[in-house]
């Protein structure tokens, strides 16, 4: 469901979340990845696996890399290497989401295009080279291991406000997290609930674009 407040010359700025809004993510290859590193069954894995604060952190750049994978073997309780981690670990990107390079082209000409990700170096280092065509319609990327914060804390939705220069109620943010979602609207932020890219479209066409 579209907010209500979306019609032609309602926003001067497009901010877009990347996992699953622009780039398809499956963590169950993850799981599969390293389970065959491991040689043990994904279930087990899938079970013990936690979005805690040391995996917050990852996201923040407040923890490092091999501090983040000391603690997934211990977490999942398998003895894998690092780089063995790190191979599952961006085995998570799928493609770019049906439809989305042609709708972010044809956005990019009526309005000035920006996105926000919940994400880690590993990671960053992994999409930045492999989607560079699809993130160029960006004029800018905020990453949360870049800028220490990530959503839906405010602080984070300020510091991508100020960072693009213009009122929050004129930025229409598209996330497929209910949670960011919400943080964004308590910031002021009009937002997308993405399912599918046919709700980017949908919002799209109630700006006029």
């Amino acid at each position: 469901m579209l907010p209500s407040d979306l019609r032609p010359g309602a926003a001067d700025a497009l901010l877009f979340d990347l996992g699953r809004v622009v780039i398809d993510i499956d963590f169950v290859q993850v799981v599969l990845r390293w389970a065959a590193h491991a040689g043990c069954s994904p279930e087990r894995i899938a079970q013990r696996f936690v979005r805690d604060e040391i995996y917050h952190g990852h996201e923040r750049g407040t923890v490092s890399d091999a501090a983040f994978f000391a603690h997934l073997r211990r977490q999942l309780g398998i003895d894998i290497t690092d780089g063995q981690f790190l191979d599952g670990w961006n085995a998570i990107f799928v493609g770019p989401m049906p439809g989305i390079a042609a709708l972010l082209a044809r956005a990019a000409d009526a309005l000035p295009l920006y996105a926000f990700s919940n994400t880690n170096q590993p990671h960053i280092d992994h999409f930045s080279p492999r989607y560079a065509g699809l993130l160029g319609h960006f004029r800018e990327i905020f990453l949360s291991s870049s800028i220490g914060l990530r959503k839906p804390d405010a602080a984070a939705y300020e510091h991508v406000v100020q960072a693009i220069g213009v009122p929050a109620e004129r930025i229409v943010f598209f996330d497929d997290l209910a949670e960011n979602i919400e943080g964004a609207r308590a910031s002021g932020l009009q937002a997308v609930l993405v399912r599918s890219t046919g709700d980017i479209a949908a919002a799209m066409q109630a700006l006029g674009i």
